[in-house]
């Protein structure tokens, strides 16, 4: 495991949450859910990285999230929820026509970017000790 990699991914998912809340003040709704979830899966990259795991796809990111952390009672249900959704609102807004995201679900996606940021630094800390 290479702690400074962990911690720039963790950076990186902090910074791309501050940029969907800037985004989301300025109306870019479409834009602000694509870093809300980039901040999720960086915030998965860095707890894999800590496993010395990386994986090429987001959907394997996302199922390996679920299979080793969400299955097995270590996070609650809610936060593979979390991830799903925002993957579905960003490649709806990534993809989709403009103003396919509405400003509720950006926001919520933030809030829920927070979250799993929050929770997964408190889990590595812990890993730690």
């Amino acid at each position: 495991m290479n702690k400074t990699e962990v911690d720039n991914l963790l950076y990186k998912a902090k910074q791309s949450i501050e940029a969907a809340e800037l985004l989301l003040k300025d109306n870019f709704w479409d834009f602000a859910a694509s870093r809300a979830y980039y901040s999720m899966f960086y915030t998965l990259e860095a707890l894999f990285l800590y496993r010395d795991e990386s994986y090429s796809k987001h959907s394997a990111v996302i199922a390996t999230f679920g299979k080793d952390f969400i299955k097995t009672g270590i996070f609650e249900k809610k936060f593979h929820q979390y991830i799903l959704d925002a993957f579905d609102l960003r490649n709806l807004g990534d993809y989709g026509v403009m103003n396919s995201v509405f400003p509720e679900q950006a926001s919520e996606l933030i809030t829920h970017a927070k979250e799993l940021l929050n929770l997964i630094r408190q889990y590595l800390s812990e890993q730690e000790k």
